[in-house]
């Protein structure tokens, strides 16, 4: 396959764009068009010949037509594509207030100010983040350092792959009968069950081939067990979950000389890990996958010398008694902690429609699926969901499906979505938004692939029968605290209740606890798990940030016998 094309578009200041975009020549193929129209002859050629688009440059100003036309057309013909404006200098103070409202609805991902001379390197840290996005979402990767061997997109094949996703491990899918898969058969020996998973990378050399029955039992053969941990060690902090709190809270805890453990069930990130963009986080203003960002943070985290183990979930949490440590159960063996911060956050609730259950993992998928978005290239596919989560899923499936239509029960989506994502899904041709409708059926095709759905208007009861070849669900929040003893205290939810919201016989002298502590000493919550809670990364990672403090707090009156 042809390296994937960089085009770039400008009528004057197309010599200062090629210049500068030399250093990227030896990877990918780099194209100049002196004009609107000729970019667009560049594109739909490469469409045709199977060429992949990673990214348009254009100037602000084209001598052909407007640019933001040429760029609605050249989306058109390659929504997966990254799109960057370069203004020049003595147009940029009026070119960025004049494309301010596109930028924000969409239309494109970013402008820059045109370089002005040589080694202009914040100019190119943009672009190299948005092509290192563009090859993580949309790109077949080139490394197989995880090669997954499997006949058929099996639901197991595919959790494994989205698992592989998440976690930023290259990885490539060959067939059984490929050299690849030839090479991976002959190592593992026994009868195969697929997935097989071939760790090609010398850390795994001790045991190369997985036959992994579960993305956990996957998870748990890469990372480790907790029983890792040694026997007689009383970690200072032990997180229970890796969503954004969690991974805060490690970061903040670490790097303050806390002996600190995180254990996550799945995959670290936690729901937001799964979304595909998020534009609104402090310090982003290109946006940042929620992948990119927990894994970012969990390197940031083993900095400082937090351990993790991952593919564990909590079992049990067995509190100590008159300051002892507490004990947290897993299969895999026992973590004991002077301190516990819950923060194992949300999962999305169940639909609850039968034959939809049936397909999970065969076009039907809960959270975003990262993975199987870029399986829906030609399909109708439909989102459930009205929060920021589903609208981001949305956005980015628009990016390979023929069509999406976000489906709520509400009148519309201003109650539940930011602002920023509703003016993206107005503008994307591709998305549509269904008002006051339901599932209530649906079923498969012959290949046993999702193939249909019925919805129903809520408000008149009428149904109606559409074709369907993708169905992500985002509904709801149903907390993970089922492993958590009575004396940690929830609400009628479910969710845990800190602070002020904990019943009074809690209370100490009168005073409440600490504001993200429960009635348990030395157990703290933080994120979508504690009641009140704003469901926002900001602010779960804000209070797996602040929790630090009440630990510290807390562990300095065990010290001195206060407690």
């Amino acid at each position: 396959m042809a390296d994937p094309l960089i085009l770039l578009v400008s009528g004057d200041r197309l010599d200062v764009l090629t210049a500068h975009f030399r250093r990227y020549e030896q990877e990918y193929a780099v194209r100049a068009a002196g004009s609107a129209a000729e970019a667009t002859g560049v594109i739909a050629a490469a469409v045709d010949a199977g060429q992949p688009v990673a990214m348009v440059v254009s100037d602000s100003q084209l001598p052909d037509q407007p640019m933001l036309t040429a760029m609605h057309a050249w989306r058109t013909l390659v929504p997966t594509a990254r799109r960057i404006v370069a203004i020049p200098i003595e147009r940029f103070g009026s070119d960025t207030v004049a494309l301010r409202p596109a930028l924000q609805k969409g239309k494109f991902d970013t402008h820059l100010l045109l370089p002005q001379g040589l080694r202009d390197e914040e100019f190119h840290y943009a672009v190299v983040e948005l092509l290192s996005d563009w090859g993580a979402t949309v790109a077949t990767s080139e490394i197989d350092t995880v090669r997954v061997i499997t006949p058929d997109a099996s639901p197991l094949a595919l959790a494994v792959r989205d698992f592989l996703d998440r976690t930023g491990f290259p990885h490539r899918t060959y067939a059984p009968d490929s050299p690849q898969g030839a090479e991976a058969l002959a190592l593992h020996g026994d009868e195969p069950r697929f997935p097989l998973v071939h760790l090609t990378s010398r850390p795994f050399a001790d045991r190369p081939i997985i036959a992994p029955s579960s993305v956990r039992g996957l998870a748990a053969l890469i990372y480790g067990r907790p029983s890792d941990i040694e026997v007689d060690t009383v970690v200072d902090l032990a997180v229970v979950g890796a969503g954004p709190a969690g991974l805060a809270a490690a970061v903040y805890g670490a790097s303050e000389g806390l002996n600190t453990v995180v254990i996550e069930s799945d995959v670290i990130g936690g729901q937001a890990g799964t979304s595909s963009m998020i534009r609104n986080y402090l310090g982003f203003p290109r946006g940042i996958s929620g992948m990119r960002l927990a894994q970012r943070a969990r390197t940031q985290a083993i900095r400082f010398g937090v351990r993790f183990f991952t593919g564990w979930p909590v079992v049990e949490l067995r509190p100590g008694k008159d300051g002892g440590p507490h004990t947290i159960v897993t299969d895999g063996g026992e973590v004991r902690a002077h301190t516990v911060l819950v923060a194992s956050g949300v999962t999305y609730r169940r639909l609850g429609v039968a034959p939809l259950e049936d397909l999970v993992g065969a076009g039907v998928h809960y959270g975003a699926a990262m993975t199987a978005a870029r399986e829906m290239e030609d399909r109708d596919v439909y989102v459930v969901g009205g929060g920021n989560s589903a609208g981001q899923a949305a956005v980015h499936l628009a990016r390979f499906a023929r069509s999406v239509t976000i489906l709520v029960r509400r009148d519309d989506l201003a109650a539940t979505m930011s602002k920023y994502l509703i003016d993206e899904i107005e503008w994307n041709p591709r998305i549509t938004v269904r008002p006051c409708t339901e599932i209530v059926d649906g079923g498969a095709e012959e290949t046993g692939q999702l193939g249909w759905l019925t919805l129903r208007d809520v408000r008149s009861g009428a149904e109606e029968r559409v074709t369907a070849g993708g169905l992500f669900l985002l509904i709801g929040a149903a907390p993970h605290g089922d492993w958590l003893p009575d004396g940690v205290r929830r609400d009628e939810a479910g969710f845990v209740v800190t602070g002020r919201d904990v019943p009074q016989e809690c209370w100490a002298g009168g005073l409440p606890p600490a504001n993200l502590a429960t009635c348990v000493p030395g157990v703290f919550a933080a994120g979508d798990i504690r009641s009140g809670s704003m469901k926002r990364v900001a602010t779960a990672s804000g209070e797996g940030a602040s929790a630090v403090a009440l630990v510290h707090a807390y562990l300095e009156g065990l010290r001195t016998g206060s407690h």
